[in-house]
């Protein structure tokens, strides 16, 4: 596998190069002919690397690509998910290069999607074509490919309870998540659940004269930033009344084993340009971004933004906010208990809106399915190291989805790393990172026997 993945690697390469062109942003509207665009190329390539059948199912929102390839039914399946869609990619001014023109830098590949998810879905392309080229495979494997994962995956969860025969399989296999390094690598077994809102903070009934009544009328931006302010104490704990109540504690035990993984506070730092760490009180850095809920602001405007001065007090402020969830709480419920303690911290002298946007919901995934233990034979086969099992900090709440709605156990076997800077400008992927991808991939079918 591993010579035939070095004898196709300029033209493995060149393949996702011409993925990583098409500009995939799923949350902005003018690039909905790209997405499709974008939906036909993965549909072609799963074609071109030997699915028996390809489909590019229609939805509300994004289209889906299905594929699978079925050599015996009486053999194990995996269902493969992977996303196609990619995060806007401004401000643009920020990038290096254009994101939408990949560039490979220091064994690095620059690009939007390049990690998120492109790259680590292509892996999954280019393996099983690997796999039938070399007789390798002994399973059957579906491909479940969404468009809309960066904006909630709104349109999933009825496809897959509408399809759930199609969809069955004995497990689902994820590459959308990182390791710790290439050095020490890992298998993400717990995800964090995520509830996102948009708010809206109305003084006046226009924008004024902050001369003539500046001291005399609330500014909601001032009032946004001083509730916002309110939402954490002095610990850094959350406010919203309720918000812990049912949040899964790790025993010391559990912590003591997690404080093991490789980690360099100071190297942290340094890499992100900052001089000290923050967060709840009593917890570690690997534990506030894995174990622990947080709630943050994405985005927040109002008033005047442009060149030069306007002495406006604006009629409106807004703040997009985000929360990661964890086990057992529920984004519905954590979404209502925001919109009640938001509305209820209100000065009369506004009006406030709150419209959610998506939410999903926390996920752990087992260390003692035979699924897990493939990847683990896998991973430790091609990077030398077994991998250490570890809770990822970001949402992917389809994983919820899958084993509520498919009752079958996911495996997170993702390869990018904390410098990829997914969601943000200059997002990257290394070159070995997405070869040894495709050969771990292998490595796991190799392994899996259901």
């Amino acid at each position: 596998m591993k010579q035939y993945i070095e004898s196709n690697k300029q033209r493995f390469l060149d393949e996702l190069f011409a993925l990583l062109r098409i500009p995939s942003v799923s949350a902005d509207s003018k690039f909905k002919g790209d997405v499709k665009a974008c939906a036909e190329f993965v549909a072609e390539s799963l074609k071109k690397a030997g699915t028996d059948t390809v489909e590019i199912c229609p939805t509300d929102g994004h289209p889906i690509v299905y594929g699978e390839k079925i050599l015996d039914a009486s053999k194990p399946t995996v269902l493969v998910y992977g996303h196609y869609d990619v995060q806007p990619a401004d401000p643009y001014e920020l990038w290096d290069t254009p994101p939408f023109e990949p560039e490979i830098r220091d064994g690095r590949i620059y690009a939007r999607g390049a990690c998120d998810d492109k790259g680590q879905m292509y892996m999954h392309v280019k393996a099983l074509e690997t796999l039938l080229e070399n007789n390798g495979l002994d399973c059957n494997i579906k491909f479940l490919i969404e468009g809309e994962e960066e904006v909630g995956s709104d349109n999933l969860e009825n496809f897959v309870k509408e399809n759930r025969e199609r969809l069955k399989a004995d497990m689902v296999l994820i590459s959308d998540t990182s390791m710790l390094s290439n050095e020490d690598p890992s298998i993400t077994v717990g995800l964090r659940g995520l509830s996102y809102v948009e708010v809206e903070v109305t003084g006046p009934n226009r924008d004024l004269h902050s001369g003539v009544y500046g001291g005399a009328v609330a500014n909601p931006i001032n009032v946004l930033s001083k509730m916002i302010a309110s939402m954490h104490d002095e610990k850094g704990r959350i406010t919203i009344p309720g918000f812990y109540d049912k949040v899964v504690e790790l025993s010391p035990e559990d912590r003591e084993a997690m404080a093991k993984a490789p980690f360099n506070e100071e190297e942290y730092k340094k890499s992100l340009d900052i001089d000290a760490v923050a967060g709840e009180e009593g917890y570690s850095t690997l534990e506030r971004t894995g174990i622990r809920p947080t709630l943050d602001v994405n985005g927040i405007w109002g008033g005047y933004t442009g060149e030069g001065a306007k002495t406006v007090l604006p009629s409106k402020a807004y703040a997009k906010i985000s929360m990661r969830l964890v086990p057992d709480q529920s984004s519905e419920e954590i979404t209502q208990l925001f919109v009640e303690h938001f509305q209820k911290i209100a000065p009369a002298s506004v009006k406030v809106k709150v419209s959610p946007h998506h939410g999903g919901e926390p996920a752990q995934t087992p260390t003692d399915s035979n699924a897990y233990r493939a990847a683990s034979k896998a991973v430790e086969e091609v990077w030398g190291k077994t991998p250490i099992p570890m809770r990822d900090g970001g949402s992917i709440p389809i994983v919820a989805l899958f084993e509520k709605e498919l009752k079958v156990n996911v495996v997170l076997m993702g390869f990018g790393l904390d410098e990829d800077a997914i969601h943000s400008p200059n997002e990257s992927y290394g070159v070995e990172n997405y070869l040894k991808g495709i050969e771990t991939i292998c490595a796991f079918y190799k392994h899996y026997k259901g």
